[in-house]
């Protein structure tokens, strides 16, 4: 059965897609944020890796530009494991092991515990996406789209090119019956990711769904 968002809740998520889209040009333009009228005061930081600049400090930069590249499905994901990886390492044992608890809490469908957990290592590392991020995906098996939402507007903030951010926002909007959302936000993974077969799918899905909708 279809769920219907809120317009409050369907704006989020519009803006969740668009404003990284922006920040971007604004760089690629030479524009800091603040001297872009459009993106003054944003609510999401800017993900350098959107304007094809590669910091050594950070290997996902390297990852990301490599992965833009890429057009075998194959080499796409291996490099999507070792960005995973990356992202799946807070650089804490103790927010590391709550993460291993919660995804098995998960697995058992011991939902509850697992919110408690995904909980403190939100408390305990606000600055990890993919602790929001699992608490994202916690929220959907839940069936709470606006909390699943508020955690994804979290990791994007974090982290812009969280594809497997954007594609649970597509899942929302989807089966909100939201088809032209849903195509955008799978239009920004590819963008990410191009080489990214289910999303490759699921646009010309959507895209031949809304040609053939009544006008």
């Amino acid at each position: 059965m279809q769920r219907t968002l809120s317009a409050r809740t369907a704006l989020l998520a519009a803006t969740l897609i668009v404003v990284p889209c922006t920040l971007a040009h604004a760089q690629a333009a030479g524009q800091s944020p603040a001297d872009s009228p459009a993106v003054a005061q944003p609510t999401s930081p800017q993900a350098a890796a959107l304007t094809g600049e590669i910091s050594d400090a950070d290997p996902l930069d390297g990852l990301f530009a490599n992965l833009k590249r890429v057009s075998d499905p194959a080499e796409g994901r291996r490099i999507v494991r070792e960005i995973w990886a990356e992202w799946g390492d807070s650089g804490s044992a103790t927010v590391n092991v709550l993460m291993q608890w919660a995804t098995e809490a998960m697995e058992d469908e011991r939902y509850g515990t697992a919110l408690d957990l995904l909980d403190q290592v939100t408390v305990l590392k606000p600055d990890f996406p993919e602790g929001f991020n699992k608490r994202a995906t916690l929220h959907f098996m839940m069936d709470d789209h606006a909390k699943s939402l508020a955690d994804i507007h979290r990791v994007l903030s974090l982290e812009p090119r969280h594809f497997g951010a954007l594609s649970g926002m597509a899942a929302i909007m989807t089966e909100a019956g939201n088809d032209r959302l849903a195509l955008r936000a799978y239009e920004r993974v590819l963008e990410i990711y191009p080489s990214d077969r289910n999303a490759q799918g699921k646009v010309v899905e959507i895209e031949d769904k809304i040609e053939g909708d009544p006008v």
